[in-house]
């Protein structure tokens, strides 16, 4: 069968011929018809990623949109090495197959669970967001940033504050439930500055996809404005800025955040499929919308490369 296959760590797919899977019991092949191309999959793809496996060959891919052999259409996740989502035919856990609604399209579908799990699962399974409450999203801009704006006003948030480099893109993010935006510029006190004006109006929960400096100067701020030991619940999902910060000791001495993480390993799989199917739920009647640019699988090689915030790339074998 076709598939993308990564022969090394730091080489990207090549696309080309791979054994087809066979399935063991409890186990579902799926016809392949939509593949999503995120940052997990490129990071375990290289071998970065905390969950890879580090055996090679394997075929690219962490999830998928296709057809079980009863014609049942499915979303698939994690499925088993060496396979991948981005094949002809996949081979997975029938625990980790999530159905679709009808009227939710194979390419929406692929391009909306990985992102929406990821902000559905912080805000339910970790932040456990009430209606009414006020979020910030720091780094709303990409992809996984803009629907979480859409999710945090689904599930009720009074008020969401972004935050992102890309100014024009910043100005985007009304339309889509954005109450207040802040640019993450290069004056660091002029940052914490706008960030305190915030949290002294109250935060609850803050959604960072970031981490690096606007972390810091969000932790920093938010301690120093809180009052009363009202938790903020700091969730941390990516780190696009960074992968370390230095955080003062005093900040969580003297300030009622909550810090934890939101992810593999964080929230149990059960839970992450569980929310992938939630929001799929909403996705129709809550309009949830994400760019998205169709490709061939065959061009696998060129588009590897291709880093668009803005649009989420996925691969069609239909």
């Amino acid at each position: 069968m076709k598939a993308a296959i990564v022969e090394a760590a730091g080489k990207a797919p090549v696309y080309g011929d791979f054994e087809e899977p066979k399935a063991n019991a409890g186990e579902n092949i799926v016809s392949v018809t939509a593949a999503a191309l995120t940052h997990l999959t490129k990071g375990r793809a290289s071998g970065s990623h905390y969950s890879s496996a580090g055996t090679y060959p394997f075929i690219a891919g962490v999830d998928g949109v296709g057809r079980l052999e009863d014609g049942k259409r499915v979303y698939f996740v994690l499925p088993r090495t060496p396979f991948g989502g981005m094949a002809e035919k996949s081979v997975v856990s029938a625990k980790q197959c999530v159905p679709i609604p009808d009227k939710l399209d194979d390419v929406m579908a692929s391009a909306l669970a990985n992102p929406g799990m990821s902000s559905w699962a912080a805000f339910v399974e970790r932040a456990k967001l009430k209606a009414g409450e006020t979020v910030l999203i720091n780094g709303a801009t990409g992809i996984s940033g803009r629907l979480a704006i859409q999710i945090a006003k689904h599930l009720g948030a009074k008020k969401v504050i972004a935050t992102g480099r890309n100014v024009d893109a910043l100005h985007s993010l009304a339309a889509i439930g954005a109450d207040v935006t802040i640019p993450l510029i290069e004056d660091e006190e002029a940052l914490e500055s706008g960030f305190k004006e915030q949290f002294a109006e109250g935060v609850d929960v803050v959604l960072d996809y970031l981490w690096g400096k606007s972390a810091e100067r969000l932790l920093i701020a938010g301690a120093r404005a809180g009052k009363d030991a009202v938790p903020i619940r700091f969730v941390q999902i990516g780190s696009m800025s960074g992968t370390d910060i230095t955080l003062p000791a005093a900040v969580l001495r003297s300030s009622a955040i909550e810090l934890m993480g939101s992810g593999i390993g964080s929230v149990s799989p059960d839970r992450l499929i569980k929310a992938i199917g939630e929001v799929f739920a909403a996705a129709i009647p809550a309009r949830f919308t994400v760019a998205t640019q169709v490709i061939s699988l065959s061009e696998v090689e060129r588009a590897w490369k291709t880093d668009d915030s803005r649009k989420r790339i996925v691969f069609s074998l239909a």
